[in-house]
């Protein structure tokens, strides 16, 4: 594989030569080995081939010579782009051994389709696979573009195969929409009753290959597979945990992202991702070690803003402190107030961890008290649905409940409370 990058400007050199070495990653994971890497310094992308003709040439040349089966580029190209370069190329998909034209949103969709397990999983990754696809369909000769006719191949008159190739993936394309909307319904019958059981709710989110399921089998035995490779998680998994105050609650593994996460993926996981908006707590894992922990943890959070859950209750954990050099702990710590260091690996400071999060969760169930007018009997269904109802009773105009609750539904509903919440009241009783 060649892989080929952008960078702005000279100023933005680095981070071009590490977004590029995230592909080389992203590339191994998928099965593939980078050769050589090229990086142009330009101020847009060129519209029509990236790179401008030239230098596509130029690449596409080098690709050969090194007889390389692919070339890489490291941002989504557009339809058009993709076509052009393949024309340079002189790409033929009846032929072997032909050089293909990869960008990084198909080389990640490439990853998730390698490692997606549960039947969720693979409907949603091939819904942003025929997504991204089916702007990308072309006709190659008379092979795709013959028309229909004849015994066993019509397809309605004057219709084209390419025509009919769009049909067909619009049709799957609803009906994996269908698939996934029942599979929705269904997780959101198993949220209602874990939000009922009153039993807080903990997401570890963050980068790829931050160490996630690590810790999630660090504290709890998941056995959960780790691999030292991005996307090796993208089933979420979740257990329960005992923590030092004697609550328990679920903590749940989520799969990883990265920067320049394409959006069809967003979409196509969107039901799986907000299960991450429901949390009491998020516990965004960072790997310390690596050389730009704010870069990563700023990639995370986009998506989070993305899926709603940008203001729920948050710490960061740093993680991989074994990993770290000589003083690395006193100048994160200064970048990350509040944060938490760890080791899932050798399990330094886990304890510290549990006690940090007993805390957060006192303080982030808690008891408040709304009135909900008679008209607005949707949010009294909410409330009986996402949060636990200790008393309620009827008055004129409305009902009035008494309920535990997360920071997540008050700021949802935050119109219908009667009186501020009482922090972490109740929070020990019955976890």
């Amino acid at each position: 594989m060649v892989l080929v990058g952008l960078a702005r400007s000279s100023s933005e050199l680095e981070e071009a030569e590490a977004s590029l070495e995230e592909l080389a990653l992203l590339a191994d994971t998928a099965g593939a080995e980078a050769v050589e890497r090229v990086l142009q310094v330009r101020d847009t992308p060129e519209p029509a081939t990236y790179l401008g003709s030239g230098k596509a040439r130029e690449v596409i040349h080098l690709a050969k010579a090194l007889h390389a089966s692919a070339v890489i580029f490291d941002d989504e190209l557009a339809p058009a782009q993709g076509r052009n370069l393949e024309d340079l190329a002189g790409v033929n998909p009846l032929a072997p051994d032909q050089l293909k034209i990869i960008d990084r949103t198909g080389l990640i969709l490439d990853v998730f389709s390698q490692h997606a397990h549960s039947a969720e999983g693979k409907l949603q990754v091939e819904l942003a696979q025929l997504t991204y696809d089916l702007p990308r369909l072309r006709g190659w000769g008379e092979v795709l573009s013959r028309m229909g006719g004849g015994i066993g191949t019509r397809r309605g008159p004057g219709e084209t195969k390419l025509e009919v190739d769009r049909r067909r993936i619009r049709r799957r394309l609803q009906k994996l929409r269908r698939d996934l909307e029942d599979l929705e319904r269904t997780r959101e019958t198993k949220r209602g009753r874990r939000v009922r059981s009153g039993v807080p709710q903990i997401s570890l989110v963050g980068y790829t290959n931050s160490g996630k399921s690590t810790l999630l089998n660090a504290l709890t035995g998941a056995g959960v597979l780790v691999e030292d490779r991005l996307f090796s998680t993208l089933d979420p998994t979740a257990r329960r945990l005992s923590l030092p105050d004697g609550r328990d609650v679920v903590l749940t593994d989520t799969v990883g992202f990265v920067k320049k996460l394409p959006h069809t993926l967003v979409e196509a996981f969107r039901s799986t991702l907000e299960e991450t908006a429901g949390s009491d707590l998020l516990l965004h894992v960072v790997d310390a070690a690596q050389p730009d922990p704010v870069a990563h943890l700023e990639a995370v959070e986009r998506v989070l803003a993305e899926i709603g859950a940008q203001d729920l209750p948050s710490m960061v954990v740093l993680n991989k402190r074994d990993l770290l050099p000589a003083g690395g702990a006193v100048a994160l710590a200064a970048r990350f107030p509040g944060s938490v260091f760890i080791s899932a690996l050798t399990g330094e400071g886990l304890d510290d961890l549990l006690s940090v999060v007993a805390d957060r969760i006192r303080a982030a169930h808690l008891v408040a008290e709304f009135f909900v007018p008679f008209e607005r009997g949707d949010i009294r269904s909410q409330l009986h649905d996402e949060a636990e109802v200790l008393d309620e009773s009827f008055e004129p105009g409305g009902a009035r409940l008494q309920v535990r609750t997360s920071t997540a539904v008050l700021a949802r509903l935050g119109e219908y409370l009667v009186d501020a919440p009482l922090e972490g009241a109740g929070a020990g009783e019955d976890g």
